[in-house]
């Protein structure tokens, strides 16, 4: 179906990757190619970036992390913890790169970026507990990594918002590292599919529903998606109570199945009392912002950084 998407992604709707994860071992091997040619981000400042590995949750394998810092830091900075995109199934540190180098840069900020376990080969909850192992390594770590305790995040793009989610929920449900903020980026929340958006938006570039039910069923195993089977961490939508999260920052597309979860969770988080800001871009779809060269994407990055240095470097 036609969609009024913004002027200025038009031209370049032809070359946004036709994405499916029927085939998941094909797709993994398309990935770099499918993503590639994007123009890459230059910091306004050196980075620098070290690989680490850490323990794993109990009995399972350790996990990779990569940490960005500014490169002429002075004292300590605020820390992310940052999951990346991939419906719980595709992605890795190294497709995140821009996006953790850009916040590092740009905010003043030391990310933590978690290559965690992939469904289906290792479905829910293997990879929260690895984000949730790499938060809490990190607030364990803070001094070492130059972090400030009090100002520690969590943070992340579609699947990766979705977990960012969960590990807030487990945070405060473990007492475990107290958050000063959550980043949820088109996050992917719902298991159920049953919103408007999600009803809809069957064809839309990138993410479309059957996408989204493959998405669910790796994640999740087979038969288990829109069940009462789900738990809430896995799919934050589920969760009764919202109240005691840390205040968040969450973005919606317009032309993008999972928009209306989103607009519904950042709803459901002011109800219950956490400070929250929501924006809904009009015209854009979901994975729209590889396209740099739209002003509406500039818009969206700029937004973005902007609430994370309001949220992570407070003025007194």
């Amino acid at each position: 179906m036609p969609y009024a998407y913004d002027p200025e992604l038009l031209p370049w709707i032809e070359t946004v990757p036709d994405l499916s994860i029927a085939d998941i071992e094909q797709t993994r091997r398309d990935e770099a190619k499918m993503f590639g040619g994007m123009p890459e981000y230059v910091p306004p400042a050196p980075v620098e970036t070290r690989d680490v590995t850490i323990p794993g949750p109990p009995g399972a394998p350790d996990v990779p992390l990569r940490v960005y810092a500014p490169a002429n830091r002075e004292g300590v900075l605020p820390g992310l913890v940052y999951l990346h995109p991939g419906g719980f199934v595709l992605g890795s540190i190294d497709m995140s790169e821009d996006d953790a180098t850009r916040i590092a840069a740009e905010v003043g900020a030391v990310v933590v970026s978690v290559e965690y376990r992939l469904a289906p080969e290792n479905p829910f909850p293997a990879g929260l507990e690895d984000c949730y192992a790499a938060l809490t390594w990190t607030a364990a770590h803070a001094t070492d990594l130059g972090i400030a305790p009090d100002r520690l995040a969590v943070g992340g793009e579609s699947a990766g918002g979705g977990l960012s989610a969960a590990v807030a929920l487990l945070a405060r449900d473990r007492g475990g590292p107290p958050l000063c903020f959550q980043l949820l980026s088109v996050p992917e929340l719902d298991d159920r599919l049953d919103t408007p958006s999600m009803r809809t938006f069957t064809d839309t570039p990138i993410w479309h529903r059957p996408n989204a039910e493959l998405s669910w069923d790796y994640y999740l195993g087979k038969g288990v998606r829109g069940t009462e089977a789900v738990s809430p961490y896995a799919a934050p939508a589920r969760a009764a109570d919202l109240s005691g999260l840390p205040p968040a920052f969450i973005t919606a597309c317009e032309f993008d199945p999972l928009r209306d979860e989103a607009l519904t969770y950042a709803q459901r988080l002011i109800q219950a009392g956490v400070p929250t800001e929501v924006h809904h871009y009009p015209g854009t779809f979901h994975g729209s912002t590889m396209i740099t060269a739209a002003s509406i994407t500039n818009r969206m990055l700029a937004d973005r950084s902007n609430a994370l240095r309001r949220a992570l470097h407070p003025t007194p």
